[in-house]
Parts: C-alpha cells; structure tokens; sequence
C-alpha cells in the first residue's frame, strides 16, 4: 500500500531538485582528503571565539542539559533586545524578543504566525534558496518583487507596491541580501515602510549580515515601522557560529505571544548550554564583527581581483556579507554548466544563480569566507578555468 503524504511534502519541496547536492559532494570529498576547495556555502573557515565555547563547556559541566522556556531564558531575550535597541535604535524589551534555533527557524515560524492558505507573500528576488519552502509551508503563494541585475540588484519599489494585491499579507527582505551582498539605502527603507504602513502588511526583515555591513548596522525598518516589523537576527556569520543554530526574532509584543505558543511544538526550547554561550556572545558582539568584516572585506577585495581584465565574466561588488555574484552570460556557458564545468575541472564548489530567483539566472555566487591562501589558490584555479572558455 503507498502511504499519502500531506501537501506540505509538495509545498516544501524544491522544485529545481537539491540546490545543495553539489555542496555536499565537495564537501565529502574534502573531508575524504581531496583537493577540494568549497566557496558554495556561508560557513566561515573560523573557530567559535574561545570565551563563547567555554561559556557552553562550563554550563554543560554544571548540569544545564535540562529543559529551558520555550520562548527563551529572559537573561538571553534581555541581552537581544539590548543589542536589537543599540543596533537599530527602535526600543524594545525582553517581551519583544524571541529566541529560535537559528535564523532559518525564525523565517519559519514567522511564515507560519503571519499568513496561511489563499495568503500572498511577497519576497524580494534574488532572494535565500529557503524562502521559497518557508514561505510555501504556510499555504500562502509566493509573489516575487523583482531587484534587477540592472539596478544594481536594489528593489523595484513601484513593481513592489503594484503586486500588492488584497491577498498580500507580508513582504519578506533581507538587507544585506544574500546572494547578492546589497544593503539597501535609507531611502529605499523609508520607501518600503510607507507602502508596508499604506497598505497595513507585515514585513519581515532578515538582519543575519547587519553585523558585517559598514559600521555594523544598516538602514532600520523597525524603527521606521516598529508594530508590522519582525527583525531577524542571528550569531551564526558574525561569531562563527553556524553549527550553535542561535537567532532570534525581535517584534510586537503581541507577534511574540503568538509565536512562543508555536514554538512550544516545533523547538520546545533551545539548549540551556547554548543561550548561556549565546548571552556571552552577544556580550562580544562589537569584537567579533569588527573582526569579521575585516576578515571579510579583504578576502572580497582578493576574489573580484582574481577576475580582474578576464573577457565573458565580471564580478559584482557586494556591500557587505560574504558571497560575490559572478556575471557568467558571457562565457559562452549557462551558469548551471559553468558551475558543473568549474567543480570536474578545477574542484572548486560554487552555486548557481538560478537557486535564488529569476533575477540571478546567469549568475554564480561565491563565497569567500575561507582562509586567505586556500581563497587565493582557489583565485588562479578561476582564472585558469575562465581563460580557457571560449576557446
């Protein structure tokens, strides 16, 4: 007999086949001792800064391996909404923030809490491979609001407001962008929160690269538009902290309510040893993303060099974050055979642009969060490689 799954199987599956199949193989084939080198995901070739890591040890020793709240431990919710206000200077509290298990667990429960079945939700494309399934789960339709490639890849703010329609009930943005590396001005942030307020529609912020921005803040829509905003945040690219699965959501009190009753079933509670680690974390927030964006600009700085004077390929220089979008139109090759030519011939793992909207088919991202030797090695292999298209 053949079991029927829910819809949600077929709302949550990615209908290109696994954006990260060619990920994995690098990365297996690395471990395994192969001459590999992975620019195809956002996981910095960093250790988690020592006084972080012992903050857990400690905790673990101490016995705190038992239930937590759900919502979070209210010395954690403080110390986010501390950080939250000095960041962006909209003024919240402990009851304003909510902690999750990373930032993709936030996306989720956000989608979730804010819409449902005969829904819109629009989405600003390029946008992260996961929003489409995050989004989908809810039941609500995905409406992508181009940010062309000839502009820069900043939003069409007309094109955004002419796909409202009633149905809409939320806009989903990330600012930096990934893939793109955008930060979006002060100009556009005032645009979206006068449509956002016009037309009385969520908006979901996602703030995970804030930290490594100039400055290490960018544009705050929560400030501008602080009951329909929901600030998505996270230590995973900032502190090296990826594999913690530490983010949080800050808004409306009264979104927090709701979502804290969500959460009950979904994550019932993150560590104790990693909200303790996470409260250290957010204490050093100011050293370890000065660090990563130094660690950062210049390895973005060896990368667009590396295709420097190069014909059919051209780099697109990224605000703030850790990916490069690489132009590929020209080379004679589809992104998708590029990125499978690059990975047999010279075993350096990319993405194709396609996997993150329209807006970036013929596109390449790369990431340049790796030590500075392998990155330059992995510099003249993309130059070779792109030296001998065409020929």
């Amino acid at each position: 007999m053949t079991s029927r799954f829910s819809e949600l199987v077929e709302w949550v599956r990615d209908e290109g086949g696994d954006p990260w199949a060619l990920h994995w193989d690098a990365r297996h084939a690395a471990e395994a001792g192969e001459d590999v080198i992975v620019l195809s995901a956002g996981d910095p070739d960093l250790d988690t800064p020592p006084p972080i890591a012992a903050t857990a040890i400690a905790s673990i020793q101490a016995g705190d391996t038992h239930y937590t709240e759900g919502g979070g431990r209210p010395n954690l919710r403080a110390a986010i909404a501390h950080a939250h206000t000095q960041r962006t200077g909209h003024a919240v509290t402990a009851e304003n923030a909510l902690v999750v298990g990373g930032a993709q667990n936030g996306l989720f429960i956000a989608s979730l809490c804010l819409a449902g079945p005969g829904d819109e939700v629009m989405a600003i494309d390029p946008m992260y491979t996961t929003y489409h399934p995050t989004i989908r789960a809810s039941g609500a339709r995905l409406v992508p609001v181009p940010a062309p490639a000839d502009k820069g890849f900043h939003p069409d703010l007309i094109a955004l407001e002419a796909a409202i329609t009633p149905k809409t009930r939320a806009l989903f943005m990330a600012t930096p962008n990934n893939p793109t590396g955008v930060v979006l001005s002060q100009a556009e942030i005032d645009g979206i929160a006068d449509i956002a307020r016009r037309h009385r529609i969520w908006v979901v912020s996602d703030e995970v690269y804030a930290g490594l921005a100039e400055g290490g803040r960018v544009p705050s829509l929560a400030r501008a538009l602080p009951e329909q905003v929901l600030t998505i945040g996270s230590l995973s690219k900032t502190h090296a902290m990826t594999g913690w699965r530490s983010g949080w959501v800050v808004g409306p009190a009264d979104f927090i309510r709701h979502a804290e009753n969500l959460i009950q079933s979904m994550l019932y509670g993150l560590p104790g040893f990693i909200q303790e680690a996470a409260v250290t974390a957010i204490g050093m927030a100011s050293e370890c993303e000065a660090s990563a964006r130094t660690y950062c600009n210049g390895r973005r700085q060896i990368l667009f060099d590396a295709f420097s004077g190069l014909a059919g390929v051209t780099p697109v220089w990224p605000d703030a974050g850790m990916f490069m979008l690489l132009d590929v139109r020209d080379s004679g090759l589809s992104a998708r055979e590029f990125v499978a030519a690059l990975y047999r011939q010279e075993r350096i793992s990319t993405l194709e642009g396609s996997v993150f909207g329209r807006e970036t088919q013929g596109f390449v991202r790369i990431c340049f969060a790796i030590s500075e030797d392998r990155l330059r090695e992995a510099a003249v292999r993309l130059r070779r490689f792109c030296l001998g298209l065409k020929k």
